[in-house]
Parts: C-alpha cells; sequence; structure tokens
C-alpha cells in the first residue's frame, strides 16, 4: 500500500498547486505564469541530476521523454489557460474524465469490451459532467453546449487527451525504459524550461516587460507553486513504478475534489454544493473504470 499513500500525498500537493495556480494567474497571462515556473522548477530540479544514474541515459529514452514533455508542455498550457479563464470549481473537476475517455477510445479503437462496472463508471462520470455544467433540468442539452461554444471547456477536452498521452508514456519511461523516478523528473523539468522558453520568446510581445516587472511577491508564489509542482510530479512517477498507471491516477484524481472545496470556498465559487455532488459523481466513474 506504499503507492496508495504516495499517490495521495501527489493528490493533496496537486491540489494545492491548482489553488495558488489560480492566484497567480490573476496578474499573469498563462504563457508568462508557464514560463516563469518552468524556469523556477528547473532550478529547483538541481538537486535530482546529481542523483541521476546516468549510465541508464540513453538517446532512446531521452527522445521519448522529450516528445512526453511537449505533450505535458501543451497539456499544462491548455489547463493553465482554462484555470485562469474558468472558476476552479469548473475547471478542474474535468479533468477527471480521462478513464472514461480512455475506455471510450479503446472500446472504438482497439476493439476491447467493457466490463459492467466500466459502464456504471461511464454512466457516473456523464451524471456528474452533467450536474457540474447544467443550469436546470428543464436545458438538457445545456452541458453539451458547453463544451461546443465554450473555448475555455475545449481547452479541458485537449488537455484530457494530452494527459492520457503523457500517463501512458510515463508507464513506458519507467518500466520498459529503465528511467528512474528522479532521472525522468529531471530532465523532464529540463526539457520543460527549454519548451517554455522557446515558445515564450516566439510569442511573447511583451517579454521584456515581464521579466522588469517580476515582483518580489511574484517570487514568492512561483516559488511555493514550483515546490508544489515538482512535489506532485515526481511523487506521481514514484507511485507508477510501484504500482499500475490505473491506480495512480484514480488516486491522483481525488485531488479535484481537494481543490473543488478549498479552492471553491477561498474563490467564492458559485453553486459550490452542487459542484461537490458533480466531483464525487465523476470520482466515484472515474475509479469503477481504473479498477484492476
Amino acid at each position: 500500500m506504499t503507492w496508495f499513500f504516495i499517490a495521495l500525498a501527489s493528490s493533496l500537493m496537486s491540489a494545492f498547486a491548482a489553488i495558488t495556480q489560480k492566484k497567480a494567474l490573476f496578474n499573469r497571462s498563462p504563457l508568462e505564469f508557464s514560463f516563469l515556473l518552468a524556469v523556477v522548477n528547473l532550478v529547483f530540479s538541481i538537486p535530482f541530476f546529481l542523483a541521476v544514474d546516468y549510465v541508464t541515459i540513453n538517446t532512446s529514452n531521452l527522445s521519448i521523454l522529450f516528445i512526453k514533455s511537449i505533450i505535458g508542455v501543451a497539456a499544462f498550457l491548455c489547463v493553465m489557460t482554462a484555470l485562469k479563464n474558468l472558476q476552479i470549481s469548473n475547471a478542474l473537476p474535468l479533468l477527471a474524465l480521462t478513464p472514461g475517455f480512455v475506455a471510450i477510445s479503446a472500446f472504438f479503437l482497439l476493439g476491447e469490451s467493457l466490463k459492467a462496472t466500466e459502464v456504471i463508471g461511464l454512466l457516473s462520470l456523464i451524471a456528474g459532467t452533467y450536474i457540474l455544467e447544467s443550469k436546470n433540468l428543464k436545458e438538457i442539452l445545456f452541458p453539451l453546449n458547453v463544451f461546443i461554444k465554450s473555448k475555455y471547456h475545449r481547452y479541458i477536452l485537449a488537455a484530457l487527451f494530452l494527459f492520457t498521452a503523457s500517463s501512458i508514456m510515463d508507464k513506458l519511461l519507467l518500466s520498459k525504459m529503465n528511467l528512474s523516478p528522479i532521472s525522468l523528473t529531471a530532465f523532464q523539468h529540463l526539457f520543460f524550461a527549454i519548451l517554455f522558453s522557446a515558445i515564450f520568446l516566439l510569442f511573447n510581445k511583451n517579454k521584456g516587460e515581464v521579466i522588469i516587472n517580476f515582483k518580489k511577491q511574484d517570487l514568492g508564489w512561483i516559488v511555493l507553486i514550483s515546490l508544489l509542482t515538482i512535489g506532485y510530479r515526481y511523487t506521481q512517477v514514484v507511485s507508477i513504478s510501484l504500482a499500475s498507471v490505473a491506480l495512480t491516477l484514480a488516486v491522483k484524481r481525488t485531488s479535484v475534489l481537494w481543490a473543488t472545496i478549498i479552492g471553491g470556498k477561498i474563490f467564492n465559487d458559485s453553486n459550490l454544493p452542487k459542484k461537490m455532488i458533480a466531483v464525487l459523481f465523476i470520482l466515484l466513474g472515474a475509479i469503477l473504470i481504473l479498477r484492476d
């Protein structure tokens, strides 16, 4: 059960990271924030490089990790964009829909059958999503229209697919390509810093002002978020190395419950009791689908 407590620690750190990210995004664009965080993350990742077993590092696993990092960068930007523009109790619970996307994709693309518990899990995910996004019972199609018309909800949908691919690649790197959790964490943050810096320099028109206007209070929030981010990423890959991706994600996704309850209170989100009920339905569905 060691993996469970490590995954739970990852869940709690992820929840508090999301809450502090929402706070930091009040005064920063998603790209500015992601760039600054990536640089600070790399600084705090330096001790990991001292513990890397470089004998296990090769072109193959670094290439796969670089591709995974590109996917991770895209997913992170999607989530930060949605988090800045949506209430935290609306944005984060939708990320727990990942298992449903995996199950449906496997059914249609790979011909994998769905067990009774998985079907119930999918229905629970659908019910939770409906409760989360619905205005009232009369507007049955409102949740569907939200995903069609709201561009920020579409960012969440994109992140769902990207995080699914990223998690599968984590398991490949850890179990098949001999990367340790320490090596994965170290080089991933190096690649994140390189990629976010390149994107920031290419697409941010106010790059000089962003650096100049970097205040002490900004540094405090970025440092806190960085420590939480490195913590939840490292504990997630450690848990994946000890158990299955499915089990780890099932526990990790409880972060949406903590973030919805605590973050919703802090930021005075609307209809919080209804959203908490929706989160419970979504988490139940995720757990049923991810059962081994």
